[in-house]
């Protein structure tokens, strides 16, 4: 819901200025339309359903995994394709992963996203609008910021959505944003006191390796990326997450986790999530069981934290790394 074109909807039929908040309140409780909202009076009901679009978003195509897993591809108002993930956990945990951007600029070369051609910055109801609809199926009450795009280069609209997500159900120490270490971006996000939680897609420690398959890297150094996390982890006592996706035959073997722990110090300061290599038709493979186990067990002994993330939602290409769609088609890639 495009919450300015509200505020101003409502001011031009003079409306008491509370009737936004009581649009809001409806909305983020899960509300499936103007319909449902029963303290509105009816004729306000049909005014906002004919001038403020319930959703920014137009659900395009929608699949689930056999791990209950569900992916959404919507269409923005001048039609940009986004995709976001709701994750089922055994524990009764609803994460959503979210995206910040249609596509991404930045070209990972691990990463299906970054085979698109990229559209835009999303909107901040853009982007809320992805956590609401999967609030309309159940309540949510953890959100990642790592679909399609760099949050930190659409920082403003990223803490602006944050600024609400708590209404939905998500609050901010259950919120995280991960970045592949835009520095601009990043000094914004220190600059706000919210404690959201922050991730760094690292995937090599090695300079001339990192600066290959993240071409960002270039621009931005790991050594001056890394001092910012540091500066987080001393200033607010949260620990940075490290992501590092698993490559067979690329970065996984011990000298790399050797390298990786040398670069993250101090040791408390972070925890390393390894994250196994999912199909992205981006000519690489995964590393095996075996190998990433070795590779946890090496940072372990060095004194780093590490485990490795439960892959969701791999059969209908809605795990890490596999977001990607075409304006041109109605599923996803």
């Amino acid at each position: 819901m495009d919450l300015d074109l509200l505020k101003d909807t409502l001011a031009e039929l003079g409306e008491p200025a509370y009737r936004a908040g009581q649009v809001w309140e409806w909305t983020a409780r899960g509300a499936g339309g103007y319909a449902d909202m029963t303290n509105l009076p009816a004729g306000l009901r049909a005014q906002l359903e004919e001038r403020v679009p319930f959703s920014t978003l137009e659900l395009v195509d929608q699949a689930e995994s056999r791990d209950g897993t569900v992916k959404a591809l919507f269409h923005t108002a001048d039609g940009r394709p986004v995709e976001a993930v709701l994750m089922r956990y055994q524990d009764g945990r609803r994460s959503i992963c979210v995206s910040s951007q249609c596509g991404c600029p930045l070209t990972c070369t691990f990463c299906a996203t970054g085979t698109m051609a990229f559209g835009r910055n999303l909107t901040t109801s853009e982007i809320l609008d992805q956590a609401l609809f999967f609030r309309r199926i159940e309540p949510i009450d953890h959100c990642v910021f790592m679909g399609m795009g760099e949050p930190m280069m659409n920082i403003e609209n990223v803490l602006a959505a944050c600024e609400k997500l708590p209404d939905v159900g998500v609050t901010n120490r259950r919120t995280t944003i991960s970045t592949v270490g835009w520095i601009p971006g990043m000094k914004q996000f220190l600059a706000q006191d919210r404690p959201i939680r922050l991730a760094l897609s690292l995937h090599a420690a090695d300079p001339e390796l990192r600066s290959r398959i993240m071409p960002v890297n270039d621009r931005y150094p790991l050594p001056d990326v890394l001092e910012l996390c540091v500066k987080h982890w001393r200033e607010t006592n949260r620990k940075v997450f490290i992501e590092y996706v698993m490559l067979a035959g690329v970065n996984d073997h011990t000298k790399h986790a050797q390298q990786l722990a040398a670069a993250l110090t101090p040791h408390e300061a972070f925890k390393v999530n390894l994250i196994p290599y999912n199909p992205t038709g981006t000519g690489y493979e995964g590393s095996g069981r075996t190998t990433i186990g070795a590779f946890r067990d090496a940072l372990q002994r060095a004194g780093v934290p590490a485990t490795v993330r439960l892959t969701r939602g791999r059969d209908i290409a809605a795990a890490c790394g596999q977001l990607v769609a075409d304006r041109e088609t109605t599923s996803a890639a």
